[in-house]
């Protein structure tokens, strides 16, 4: 069901935590509005693609980490292999794009400063994308390929996404049964697209500080995902569906996107659910800001806290 609660409220509440805006992170985000304002919810259907995959590549990559093509589930990726990572422990990542845009190739450098981070390897499908392929196949394709992992003999699984790979990333562990959510150490999202209503108030609380979004452009990017399909299903968003035996969850989000009250509802509902679920909150950062690793400090902390909370995870499903 929907839950309804005011942003400040949320961002107050106890399993909240808020990070300081940084003085060099002002600097930063200062640029990034000079450059990314005439441009703002100007990418638009699959045209978009190219352009959204170039913006992601600018990920700095991570040092020491091997990236290799394969199929898991029947799906196609790339793995994410830190040097001297151990067997028998791996983590999914669903990556972002509004369900229509995004590669693993565009997002290999993030998943791989997070897989080094963790010590462990990391998969990242490519998954189908709207609208060619409409709902529910990229759900179907992250199932599957979440379901290939855990049948590979690995001991322990993490699963982490961003945006739209958030949706993905929570839906596709709320779809595994209450033995296999076991086998599943912790998942982690990063500004996670849990209500394809769009009802949130930080869509209009939101909408000046964004930086790349506006609602009538990520409406037709939803409605292509969704072709007719109801968007309070909860099969397509999971601030509709039942958490009660999820796994451990951390969410990552900018204060300073229209993403914020999707990331702080969901976890609301997590914690009346019992779930072990905390959101740190990052002041003045936009969405998408941990793919700026070693520009921004918010990014590098964001990144610190993800690496530490999954090693933890990990040791303890040994």
């Amino acid at each position: 069901m929907l839950t309804s609660s005011s942003t400040d409220a949320l961002l107050s509440a106890s399993w909240c935590t808020r990070h300081p805006f940084s003085e060099p992170d002002q600097a930063v985000m200062a640029r990034l509005r000079a450059a990314t304002g005439p441009n703002k919810g100007k990418l638009r259907g699959i045209a978009a693609r190219p352009i959204f995959d170039d913006l992601i590549s600018h990920t700095a990559a991570p040092v020491g980490v091997r990236y290799r093509e394969d199929r898991v589930g029947g799906i196609a990726g790339s793995w994410c292999e830190p040097d001297g990572a151990p067997a028998g422990r791996a983590i999914l990542h669903l990556h972002g794009g509004w369900f229509n845009w995004g590669t693993a190739e565009a997002f290999r450098s993030l998943v791989g400063h997070i897989a080094l981070k963790v010590n462990a390897n990391a998969f990242v499908p490519d998954y189908r994308r709207a609208p060619e392929h409409p709902f529910p196949s990229a759900l179907v394709d992250a199932s599957a390929c979440l379901d290939g992992l855990l049948d590979s003999g690995l001991k322990s699984v993490a699963v982490t996404g961003d945006s739209a790979g958030g949706n993905l990333a929570l839906l596709s562990v709320l779809g595994l049964s209450a033995a296999q959510k076991h086998r599943i150490v912790g998942v982690v999202a990063l500004s996670p697209v849990t209500d394809l209503t769009l009802s949130s108030d930080s869509w209009i609380s939101r909408a000046d500080s964004d930086l790349f979004f506006v609602k009538d452009q990520v409406q037709g990017l939803v409605d292509a995902y969704l072709a007719g399909h109801a968007p309070s299903d909860p099969a397509a968003s999971p601030l509709c569906a039942d958490l009660s035996g999820f796994p451990a969850v951390r969410v990552h989000v900018g204060e300073a996107e229209v993403l914020l009250d999707d990331a702080l509802r969901w976890t609301a509902l997590a914690v009346a659910a019992g779930v072990d679920a905390r959101a740190d909150v990052w002041d003045g950062l936009p969405h998408g800001f941990i793919g700026s690793i070693g520009q921004m400090l918010g990014a590098d902390a964001a990144l610190a806290l993800i690496g530490a909370f999954l090693t933890e995870r990990f040791a303890a499903h040994r």
